[in-house]
């Protein structure tokens, strides 16, 4: 664009749209006509809704509050209620709850009617932050806040499903019922899947006939997804088939991958993984393609047989077949030659990760640590924290305190030494990590080199 072009309200929305770095977008937004800044410019409700999402997208919090604050000075316009339940869902995403209710409670002052939508946008941040008893403490005053619909429902007992509350997700059903609220497909596919998590694998059943024979809902794939698991829970790996073979014969739904890793995840758990190849077989026959979870499950089944050949085939079969290996593919097998004591694999596959275009995550490089700790391999351990640090990572606070008493056992205090100044360079020296040092060389009467070792640290 010239930047001696004049931006008009009407244009920006559209080159906001066009800019996909989240930061160039704002400076945009902030001075959309540089070449007269002190110009008074009057933003449109699409630009405030254009670059909200951007910086919700990019996580960009503290800008998003502070077009928010510019937002609420604007006369021209109120603000679409919208707005408020996508920056509620930024929030839910990114487990910012207090941010989350901070924003549901603001929309009044921007002149914002609220209503059940941005209502069940708060309700759902609050579960993806696992704030259940926030949202338990909420509804008890439901009625202040909005009318619920169905979407209010699913979303309370699918709180119920995570905590496992089954009488409660029963008494929000019958509650829909007594105010004539129809609950929908994702009402039942999340109580089918509360039951079958409890083992109520009858009531599930009859829950799926009653959708169709009192409700004229069809049951879905969520559904059957949820009865194939509670079979295969309950090790009715056979009714499980069955059911999966009554949904192609019946042709109720579309057989999806998720409910193929299932029954593939179960027939290495029961020793059959020779009935695995029919099952891809058959994927394959109804163009159903195994994604990269399937592979991951047979990845993780072959590990659990110590059959890393077969699994390392796998590896290169989802790169044949354009299905990339992710982290969790590489971090199966790295974690199951840890704890078959094969270390010299395990490093080799680590460092050979970058090669395959999949860059090591912390988990990678917290199952490499404890397994070389495991392995009493203490100075390859001791490289693998200090790279860990150098990235950003930590590792977990009982490993490192394992791994600082273990040095104190073995009397590697120069090992040890190095250790903890690593960990500090991390913030990952804490009161347990001292507790362990002092009472290894306490019980070993070394007090000069305990001196010693917090002289070198306070000094580094």
């Amino acid at each position: 664009m010239d930047p001696l072009q004049k931006v008009s309200p009407f244009r920006l929305p559209y080159l906001l749209r066009r800019e996909k770095n989240p930061k160039l977008a704002l400076q945009l937004f902030r001075n959309p006509n540089s070449n007269n800044p002190l110009k008074l410019f009057r933003y449109s409700l699409p630009s405030y809704d254009i670059i909200i999402t951007k910086l919700g997208r990019a996580k960009m919090f503290n800008e998003i509050e502070q077009i928010l604050a510019q937002m609420s000075q604007e006369t021209r316009f109120i603000p679409k209620e919208i707005i408020f339940c996508n920056i509620i869902s930024f929030y839910g995403r990114s487990r910012l709850s207090e941010q989350a209710l901070r924003t549901y409670n603001g929309i009044p002052a921007f002149r914002c009617q609220r209503t059940v939508k941005s209502f069940n946008s708060l309700l759902n941040a609050l579960l993806n932050c696992r704030e259940l008893e926030k949202i338990r403490e909420i509804y008890k005053d439901i009625d202040r806040y909005a009318s619920p619909d169905a979407c209010t429902y699913n979303i309370l007992i699918n709180a119920c499903r995570l905590s496992n509350s089954l009488d409660d997700a029963w008494k929000l059903f019958d509650e829909m019922r007594r105010k004539d609220i129809k609950p929908n497909a994702i009402t039942f596919g999340t109580l089918i899947s509360v039951l079958c998590a409890n083992s109520k694998l009858d009531d599930a059943f009859r829950l799926k006939e009653d959708m169709l024979r009192i409700f004229g809902l069809k049951p879905n794939a969520f559904v059957y997804a949820s009865l194939i698991k509670g079979l295969c829970k309950a090790n009715e790996l056979d009714l499980a088939f069955n059911l999966k073979d009554e949904i192609l014969l019946e042709k109720t739904v579309e057989l999806d991958s998720a409910i193929y890793t299932t029954l593939i995840s179960e027939l290495f758990r029961a020793g059959r993984k020779g009935e695995v190849s029919g099952i891809l077989e058959e994927m394959t026959r109804i163009g159903c393609k195994p994604d990269t979870i399937t592979y991951n499950a047979m990845i993780s089944g072959f590990c659990n047989e110590k059959d890393f050949d077969s699994a390392f085939a796998l590896l290169n079969e989802m790169t044949e077949k354009g299905c990339k290996p992710d982290v969790i593919s590489y971090n199966v097998i790295i974690a199951g030659f840890c704890m078959d004591g094969r270390l010299k694999e395990a490093i080799e596959l680590f460092e050979d990760m970058p090669r395959r275009k999949c860059a090591p995550d912390v988990v990678s490089y917290r199952i490499l640590f404890d397994g070389l700790c495991d392995g009493m391999e203490l100075k390859e351990a001791a490289l693998i924290l200090d790279e860990m640090v150098f990235k950003g990572l930590i590792p977990r606070a009982s490993s490192a305190n394992k791994f600082v008493g273990m040095l104190c056992q073995e009397d590697k205090m120069d090992l040890l030494t190095s250790v903890l100044n690593t960990l500090a360079k991390g913030n990952a020296v804490d009161m347990d990590t001292w507790k362990v040092v002092i009472s290894v060389v306490i019980q070993k009467s070394e007090l000069l080199d305990l001196s010693k070792l917090v002289d070198t640290l306070v000094l580094s």
